[in-house]
């Protein structure tokens, strides 16, 4: 489809089709009941996709037609295997437009900073090559020492190209070792790979922890076994991480691993998650159990996100501030001393 849907529109669509559901809609009937709500535009989509539902094809291989957002077909897909369609597409949902709204949130956060940003990079360059030179050359004419707001606005501007060449260059050896190397290597090894990064894995590891143990527990509670619920992820396509994911954990279990044991050999997974999956398998609850743990994923992950930008923003801010005030200070301080020799 040429015109894709907003990633907030997605989830409500699929939020509202859930809700129509849950009060007793075919799903056929829902989602020609969600089109008198849209626009034109999305009515033709709509109009295309339920043709296709009527024919047979699962709703996620639509949704993935209409380049719907990854996590949402996933939530689909799983759904559609264990039969609670309604309460699944409503949750996943809700936690994308959870997800979406964090984001937005810190687009929003971020712009400012990165306008006064750019904006003091501008005064750096005007006050560095256009003030600063006529400063000291009538410093250096009235043998007077130039002041140290002026000596570390110098020095920034002698930093600022080599810190520039650094990001490039870096820039250049990331794109080179993800085509070279990064790229060749399966989904599992990459996840291996990228839970490697500072801070950047904590969130990883939350996040396919929350994902793999919520569709585990709406596969568990549709009463499949551990080795039928994995073959849901092999066979899930449109998903190479899952597809791959399950296949190598039948492959374990194959061997005569313990499940719990298998998903703890997987670093991307939060150390927590083979002790739950023991637990559970202990009580017979390993569906609630993973639910429950879902949801503290989810809530970890949430909090590591308010925190992060509680704590980037104001380090943001002080650093440009300090730099406003030292050019302030280094274009006011001269004036001063040469008011003091007249």
């Amino acid at each position: 489809m040429e015109n894709k849907w907003p990633v907030a529109e997605q989830a409500r669509f699929l939020k509202r089709t859930g809700e129509l559901l849950s009060q007793g809609y075919s799903l056929a009937e829902a989602i020609e009941s969600m089109s008198f709500h849209l626009e034109a535009k999305r009515k033709a989509d709509i109009k295309t996709s339920l043709n296709k539902l009527r024919e047979g094809f699962p709703l996620y291989l639509i949704l993935a037609e209409l380049n719907f957002k990854r996590d949402l077909i996933s939530y689909v897909y799983f759904a559609e295997q264990h039969g609670g369609l309604a309460h699944a597409v409503t949750e996943g949902s809700d936690m994308v437009l959870k997800r979406e709204a964090d984001y937005q949130k810190l687009k929003k956060l971020a712009a400012y900073p990165l306008f006064l940003a750019a904006l003091t990079f501008i005064l750096f360059f005007f006050v560095n090559r256009l003030l600063l030179p006529k400063f000291t050359s009538l410093f250096s004419d009235m043998n007077m020492a130039p002041n140290i707001f002026m000596t570390v606005i110098a020095a920034a501007d002698e930093v600022v190209p080599y810190l520039f060449y650094f990001l490039l260059t870096l820039a250049v050896l990331i794109a080179l070792y993800y085509k070279i190397k990064f790229s060749k290597l399966t989904v599992l090894q990459q996840k291996m790979k990228l839970v490697k990064l500072p801070f950047a894995g904590g969130l990883i590891r939350l996040l396919y922890s929350h994902s793999f143990s919520v569709q585990l527990s709406y596969l568990f509670s549709g009463g499949l076994p551990v080795h039928d619920a994995l073959k849901v992820f092999e066979q899930n396509r449109h998903e190479p991480f899952s597809s791959e994911l399950g296949k190598d954990i039948i492959l374990k279990l194959a061997a005569g691993e313990d499940f719990d044991r298998a998903v703890g050999d997987y670093p991307f997974f939060e150390a927590e998650l083979p002790k739950i999956i023991r637990h559970g398998q202990k009580n017979g609850k390993l569906d609630q159990e993973l639910y429950f743990y879902s949801r503290h994923c989810l809530k970890e992950l949430e909090g590591k996100m308010e925190r992060s930008m509680k704590t980037v923003q104001p380090v943001l801010y002080s650093f440009i501030g300090l730099l406003v005030i030292s050019l302030y200070l280094a274009i006011l301080l001269p004036m001063f001393q040469m008011m003091k020799g007249i």
